[in-house]
């Protein structure tokens, strides 16, 4: 299942709308954008006659979470948490309706840090152990989590070991540190190609869009990478056929 090209969870940008058409365009998973577990803990279901499945908070207010029959086999929830139980109440709420959950450890935006989630979890790796373990134990679908590179080589690989124990189906590594942005600094391809080939379980690559214009370089990535698959954020969100397998359209 976690493998090939994937679209990366990009806040505001993978929305229902944008996933449909990576989906259709070739991707072979999709992530919806960040959700905060306090926003989709207590909303409540809505099915549409259209296949729509939306969850909010009532009837009027907007949506936090939009999916539909269409990618039910192939979209994953990334879920926003620093809380075991939080975690378990968001990720149940909604786990009939998608593939899998992943679990922000990478985020560096302070909207993520500040409440203690995203790359926040990478110095928490108890609290990160905790909540991968209960939403392993609780949910009927598989469960992930993407994280950063931390200081060095051997811490991260370190890190990544400790959450591949909590019974996880795959991990995704974005190769760089919390403070390097993709714009500034290159990839730590090489860290992401020695995580991979440290763990027993499928290992994803991301960062490199930077160097993907076509499905061909998204293949080129991951083998560079040694991983079982790439996620795929800004080359999607410049073109999404970027997934297509003919080849980019215009």
């Amino acid at each position: 299942m976690y493998k090939g090209a994937i679209l990366a969870p990009m806040v505001r940008i993978g929305t229902l709308p944008t996933r449909l058409l990576c989906l259709e365009e070739g991707a072979d998973l999709v992530y919806t954008e960040e959700i905060i577990d306090h926003r989709l803990m207590d909303c409540r279901k809505f099915e549409h006659k259209n296949g729509l499945v939306e969850f909010k908070l009532t009837a009027e207010d907007n949506p936090v979470l939009q999916t539909c029959a269409k990618e039910k086999e192939k979209v994953i929830l990334q879920l926003g948490t620093a809380d075991p139980n939080r975690a378990v109440k968001a990720a149940k709420l909604c786990q009939d309706h998608i593939s899998g959950v992943d679990v922000n450890m990478g985020c560096p935006k302070a909207y993520s840090t500040k409440g203690g989630m995203g790359a926040a979890m990478l110095k928490t790796p108890d609290l990160a152990e905790s909540i991968l373990k209960a939403l392993v134990q609780e949910l009927d679908i598989p469960v992930t989590c993407k994280i950063r590179c931390l200081k060095t080589l051997e811490e991260t690989v370190e890190f990544a070991k400790r959450m591949e124990k909590t019974g996880i189906a795959a991990l995704a590594i974005h190769g760089r540190q919390k403070t390097e942005r993709s714009r500034a600094d290159p990839c730590r391809s090489l860290w992401i190609a020695e995580v991979a080939k440290s763990l027993k379980i499928p290992v994803l690559a991301n960062g490199g869009s930077g160097e993907i214009k076509s499905r061909s370089d998204i293949g080129q990535f991951q083998e560079k990478t040694g991983t079982a698959g790439v996620l795929v954020a800004r080359a999607a969100m410049w073109n999404p056929s970027v997934f297509n397998k003919d080849g980019p359209r215009h």
